[in-house]
């Protein structure tokens, strides 16, 4: 299942954040293009490494 998700990215300083606001997942780059790349990154080793309760819970799916 191909799930899409939102990215948030504002300029911080010298720096770009991203963030993920369905998984609360946040990143960083030097430009918006890093910062985005860096949080497709970040959101694919939480889907590699987490329980499938925490990923349930971050996209809503169980209230705890």
């Amino acid at each position: 299942m191909i799930k899409q998700l939102t990215a948030i990215i504002e300029r911080e300083g010298d720096g770009y954040v991203s963030l993920c606001p369905e998984l609360d997942i946040a990143s960083q780059g030097d430009s918006a293009l890093d910062a985005r790349n860096n949080l497709r990154e970040a959101i694919e080793l939480f889907f590699e490494t987490a329980s499938q309760f925490e990923i349930q819970v971050r996209s809503g799916q169980k209230n705890v």
